[in-house]
């Protein structure tokens, strides 16, 4: 396997482009894998007769597996690499995939929820790996340019996740809730499990998907690369010089809380939209798109970014808007209503897009030696996925479900203050 260190970007184009297009692949998988989690929310919420509090689970097992295995996962790729480690995720998540057929036969809410856990498990290895992985690939000035290429795999495919998804687990929902409520215990158990069983061929497909990248994946000429002083070599740069671990680095951490917040504020745009749509009346036959018009508008946020960084518009300007228009997005979804107020959640989608791109970057430039245990901790930050839209649900559930979202004020706040003084702070040394 080629071995490379990209310290100022100076790489082969053809290596560079045939690397980008299997990590590509990979946020395609990413993507689909993550955002089918807005369709089996009310899925599973009918399927298993849930309440909201308890169908939002759906997102804190799968979210919270990355705060569990992040440091794990970065010991394995110190013993793997990154390209076996990406294969050895891989894996990880097929196996989660197929625990969906027993859970379906079953429907027991709990294997459903180990089966996401399972997944997301692979994706925390694959996310430790595939981030720092194509941050390093090149210039750091470019990081976020090239992270938005891999956010346009990753957002298309789940702009089509819950549109194909949906189709299949949710159709005709809304006709079905309105039959449960007529029919007899028996009849509504065989209703119910014919429901669940809609499951089984999706996830038999996306198994085999899984298993078939894998294979792609092992085979491959995809280079192993090292960030600067991974090695311990001279080239490290000036700002890890004498420092002892990732304790020493404030920046790091303010952008790991960065992550965990922006996180949640993606998952409850993205993946609650569906519930807050039905919750106001809209039928879920039409609100079980929602999700798609979010990613859309990050889709365009990604395409913003592709052309405009470094170009146009630094990383770091390009956080402070995301930042801004977050804040008055939210504002406006509070304050208005209806097919309105789902919009503004929608279009949180366009602020949030080019928020990821920059944290990276920003969060672990300058780490050296220290880059994959850095990187693991930002994935920790992902369970931000699993904490935030579990609170929101709760404290939807006592306030009402649209005010519970001035959660959302202090998330983008953060993120306004990383864009400024946060990313700096203890940057040189």
């Amino acid at each position: 396997m080629t071995q490379q260190t990209f310290s100022s970007g100076i790489s082969k184009p053809a290596t560079n482009i045939g690397a980008m297009t299997i990590i590509g692949s990979l946020f395609f998988i990413f993507g689909f894998v993550t955002w089918v989690n807005s369709t089996l929310i009310p899925y599973l919420q009918i399927a298993c007769e849930l309440t909201t509090s308890e169908a939002v689970m759906v997102t804190f097992a799968f979210y919270i597996s990355y705060a569990v295995m992040a440091f794990p996962s970065s010991a394995v790729l110190k013993f793997t690499g990154f390209k076996n480690g990406m294969v050895l995720g891989l894996l990880i998540m097929a196996v989660g995939a197929l625990i969906f057929i027993p859970a379906a036969k079953t429907r027991t809410y709990g294997l459903f929820l180990t089966g996401l856990f399972v997944i997301g498990t692979g994706l925390a290895i694959l996310q430790t790996a595939s981030n720092p992985y194509i941050t390093i690939l090149g210039p750091i000035e470019s990081a976020a340019k090239r992270i938005s290429i891999m956010g346009i795999c990753n957002k298309g495919a789940g702009a089509i996740a819950p549109l194909i998804m949906g189709s299949i687990m949710l159709k005709d929902s809304s006709a079905l809730v309105e039959k449960l409520k007529t029919i007899d215990a028996s009849q509504k158990a065989i209703e119910l499990n014919e429901l669940a069983s809609r499951v089984i061929v999706p996830y038999i497909i996306i198994t085999l998907v899984l298993l078939g990248l894998s294979v792609f994946i092992y085979f491959s000429n995809l280079p192993e690369v090292k960030a600067d002083g991974e090695t311990g070599s001279v080239t490290e740069e000036k700002s890890s010089i004498n420092r002892k671990s990732i304790f020493s680095y404030p920046y790091l951490w303010i952008g790991f809380v960065t992550l965990f917040f922006y996180v949640g504020a993606e998952v409850i745009s993205g993946d609650i939209i569906q519930i807050y749509g039905k919750s106001i009346g809209i039928s879920l036959d039409i609100a079980k798109h929602f999700t798609a018009y979010t990613l859309a508008g990050m889709l365009v946020g990604y395409l913003v970014g592709i052309a405009c960084i470094p170009k146009y518009i630094s990383q770091t300007a390009a956080l402070k808007y995301s930042a801004i228009l977050g804040l008055t997005f939210t504002l406006l979804a509070i304050f208005t209503n209806g097919y309105t107020s789902v919009l503004f959640i929608a279009l949180l989608g366009l602020a949030n897009a080019l928020v990821w791109p920059a944290i990276w970057p920003l969060a672990i430039n300058g780490l050296g030696r220290f880059t994959k245990t850095g990187s693991a901790l930002l994935i920790v930050g992902i369970a931000g996925g699993a904490i935030l839209p579990k609170a929101w649900a709760v404290l939807g559930e006592s306030i009402g479900l649209q005010k519970a979202f001035w959660i959302l004020i202090p998330c983008y706040l953060i993120i306004l203050y990383f864009a400024g003084p946060g990313h700096k702070v203890g940057l040189k040394k």
